[in-house]
């Protein structure tokens, strides 16, 4: 919450004691411990701007009904000073809480004071969090799941900077394991075809162009001096040929997209710096594998997962968990971030409980872990879904999605719905430059305030701080429904960070963006009153601030004219 919220909130914490001593010095109540007892914001605005259950709380410590204890602290309790006017009991004992108009001047004050910090807390105190995301298979293009774990992962990770923990990016590069053998067979066959005539690719090979072009500009390049030499060379020099340049178009594609890692981590560095066979001897060495039918088992169902898993083939060769498990040990042990957070499709509810009974197993706090688990996106369009692009009548990747909408509304339309929702994306409605598209709608807001802003400039206003006389003439009921929704921003992003879900923001910034459109529907800004005109101006400067705030977080623009 905002300093001044958390101030508010623990000052009538302290004045609720108060009274409770007072009235049992004076013999109201019984000398007794204070209980535990929450001071919350009703739902209602019409319940008070704080509630208690106080009285509630301590009925069986008192010895008294609730509504006899909230008498008694009523009587008893001194807000001079404070940010509070009134205080009303309500139903059983509810303690309801109205606070004065210098407490939403100091609010708004706040929100301009703190410029580009507003919303930012030292909640995460430092600690370290790396968010892994997207890390798609570097052997092809970058699918629609890749595009909302990219938007989620990359805004989640914004979010939890802003709730003051220290955050790193990265991509998982898999660039070793069976999807490379794939890729090399494909790539093979594709190469070898430009020169015979009869070989065939395999059903579970590669298919697509991206391969074809590949295997095309490596003849341009080397002719055909690798048609005779052995498989395995062949194999290697297509991969070393082929594989930088689809690892350099997903960089290229995700910062069109915005999004810019701290670190590319290849999944071979840890084949070849011994990760990966350290973390079988380690496994070995603590007694929990087994080996039955010529492989290497992990007992994980002694460490909560459901069954076993093999860690290494009869064959010798270690399963695609091993260099996972080798990661995670990496990011949480070698490297020593506090938390290792990954955004995962779907398909991976069975993985996360491997993983952790291997970190547990590897004695590593498996909380130190936290996989957000992110559903399928369904493409909509006149209320059918579509798989293929309009422009070019291929499957639609992240890079053919952004040439159809603006990259402000795919960032926004995926973090409309928490991660583990199932979500329409409309393209209709993305694309739309109305009231109905939500980014438009929250963009639109800015826009408008700069061209109040602006207007009032032309026509001779300067604006200025206002006066606390002035500030508090913003009584309005659409006036202090904004101000109390901006006092909410820095609990949004807390409560955002402690949940991973960033859809927690856009629809703040919706609900804000809503208000404000209220307000300027309902009060003229520029009115014959100076105080007045230039309290609504500082107010609509601290909605257009905060609205910045919110949407550079997300890596959205913030138009000024639209």
């Amino acid at each position: 919450m905002s300093l001044i919220v958390k101030e508010t909130q623990q000052e009538l914490r302290t004045r609720i004691i108060d009274a409770l001593g007072r009235a049992v010095a004076n013999g109201e109540l019984p000398a007794e411990p204070i209980p535990d007892f929450n001071i919350e914001k009703p739902a209602n605005s019409a319940n008070g701007d704080f509630s208690s259950n106080v009285a509630m709380a301590g009925a069986r410590a008192f010895k008294n009904a609730p509504r006899k204890i909230a008498e008694s602290i009523v009587n008893n309790i001194d807000l001079e000073g404070t940010l509070f006017e009134k205080v009303e009991i309500a139903g059983p004992g509810f303690l309801n809480f109205f606070l004065s108009q210098n407490y939403y001047s100091e609010i708004v004050k706040d929100v301009i004071n703190k410029g580009e910090d507003y919303g930012k807390s030292e909640y995460g105190k430092g600690k370290k969090v790396i968010v892994e995301f997207v890390s798609a298979n570097p052997t092809g293009p970058m699918h629609i799941g890749n595009a909302r774990g990219g938007a989620i992962g990359d805004c989640l990770a914004s979010v939890l900077g802003y709730a003051g923990y220290e955050v790193s990016r990265e991509f998982y590069v898999n660039d070793a394991g069976n999807q490379i053998e794939k890729f090399a067979t494909s790539l093979e066959v594709r190469y070898l075809q430009i020169y015979k005539d009869d070989v065939e690719m395999p059903e579970d090979a590669y298919h697509g162009v991206d391969i074809t072009n590949h295997a095309k500009a490596f003849a341009e390049e080397f002719g055909d001096k690798y048609v005779e030499v052995e498989s395995a060379e062949r194999r290697k020099a297509l991969v070393d040929f082929a594989l930088p340049k689809n690892i350099a178009g997903l960089e290229r594609d995700l910062l069109q997209y915005r999004i810019k890692y701290d670190r590319w981590f290849n999944e071979s560095t840890l084949h070849n710096d011994g990760s990966v066979k350290e973390v079988i001897e380690k496994l070995k060495s603590l007694g929990v594998t087994y080996e039955q039918d010529g492989a290497l088992w992990f007992k994980a169902s002694e460490f909560g997962n459901d069954k076993d898993i093999v860690l290494v083939r009869a064959n010798g060769l270690p399963t695609y968990i091993v260099p996972d498990i080798a990661y995670h040990y990496n990011k949480l042990v070698t490297r020593g971030y506090d938390k290792a957070v990954d955004v995962l499709g779907a398909d991976h509810h069975g993985y996360v409980p491997r993983m952790k009974a291997a970190l547990t197993a590897l004695g590593v706090d498996a909380s130190r872990l936290d996989c957000v688990i992110m559903q399928m996106v369904r493409l909509v369009r006149d209320g059918e879904t579509i798989k293929l692009s309009k422009r070019s009548g291929k499957a639609i990747t992240l890079t053919t999605l952004l040439d159809e909408i603006p990259i402000d509304a795919a960032r926004f339309f995926f973090n409309l719905r928490e991660p583990n929702s199932h979500f329409d994306f409309d393209l209709d409605l993305a694309a739309q430059q109305t009231s109905q598209n939500p980014v438009y709608y929250v963009q639109y807001a800015h826009a408008r305030i700069c061209s109040i802003i602006k207007k009032a400039q032309s026509e001779g206003v300067t604006l200025r701080t206002p006066t606390d006389e002035e500030l508090n003439l913003l009584t309005s009921d659409e006036e202090k429904d904004l101000i109390r929704h901006l006092s909410g921003l820095t609990d949004e992003i807390i409560a955002s960070a402690k949940a991973y879900d960033p859809a927690r923001i856009t629809h703040y910034v919706i609900e804000l963006a809503t208000l404000f459109h209220k307000f300027y529907n309902a009060q003229r800004v520029v009115v014959d009153d100076e105080g007045l005109m230039q309290a609504r101006l500082y107010l609509c400067t601290a909605v257009k601030d905060t609205i910045k705030n919110i949407l550079t977080m997300l890596k959205i623009s913030t138009p000024e004219t639209m």
